[in-house]
């Protein structure tokens, strides 16, 4: 396996599911790349990361981090490369969003120290 970070839109909506050792979600994430797009399959055990990749829609831009399987799949047009992804982590827009406001609000209200010292457990 690959540790890998991949960037791009989530494609279609993320979906949970139950299994015997408990709750999942899988998503798919459609990535450019220099010549075409590759879509990667995510599956997701980890319940923090589950729970914002579920908060996403079709669309949304999406950084995920997480081990990478590489596999070909037999499309009409013939094969094309797909990676399969078990994700540890879940990076959008929204959460950037969030920090920054968190990043603002600290530097108003004169509380720097205390957002450094959140910053570095992040």
């Amino acid at each position: 396996m690959i540790d890998g970070l991949i960037a791009g839109k989530i494609f279609g909506q993320p979906k949970q599911g139950q299994g015997k050792n408990g709750s999942y979600v899988t998503a798919k994430v459609r990535a450019a790349t220099e010549q075409d797009t590759i879509f990667v399959n995510i599956i997701c055990f980890n319940q923090p990361a589950c729970s914002q990749l579920l908060a996403l829609q079709d669309g949304d831009s999406v950084s995920v981090a997480g081990s990478l399987t590489p596999r070909v799949w037999d499309s009409q047009d013939g094969p094309r490369p797909v990676l399969d992804m078990v994700a540890h982590a879940v990076l959008s827009a929204y959460h950037v969003r969030r920090k920054r406001d968190e990043v603002q609000g600290a530097r108003n209200h004169g509380r720097q120290d205390d957002f450094n010292d959140d910053f570095e457990e992040a």
